[in-house]
């Protein structure tokens, strides 16, 4: 069994990434390290909600930070978490082809 403070740092780390927005600073920044203005810019939304959102990936160990000079730039400190986001994408995947069929099938009826 898990223990219960290992069970509290699991749902941190899921909590972390149940949010749309970030899970599109974790895909841009799987392309390499990134400010916060270029993150705003290529996801579209304020470099308040950005950073806001880089917070909680940094505390949960998912994102790291890099200060250089009037900079801060933020990378995945944690790869692993691709993995885990390709298993959720191809299970989702999976899961969307087969109502695509069940309603199409529906749909022929």
């Amino acid at each position: 069994p898990l223990s219960a403070d290992l069970v509290e740092l699991i749902a941190e780390r899921f909590d972390a990434l149940s949010e749309p927005v970030r899970i599109r600073l974790l895909d841009r920044l799987r392309d390499g390290e990134a400010t916060v203005l270029s993150l705003t810019a290529a996801i579209g939304t304020t470099p308040q909600n950005v950073s806001k959102h880089l917070a909680v990936l940094r505390r949960a160990g998912i994102i790291a930070r890099r200060n250089q000079g009037n900079f801060a730039y933020y990378s995945i400190a944690d790869e692993r978490v691709f993995e885990l986001c390709e298993t959720v994408c191809g299970s989702l995947e999976r899961q969307v082809e087969s109502l695509g069929q069940v309603v199409v099938g529906a749909r022929s009826d």
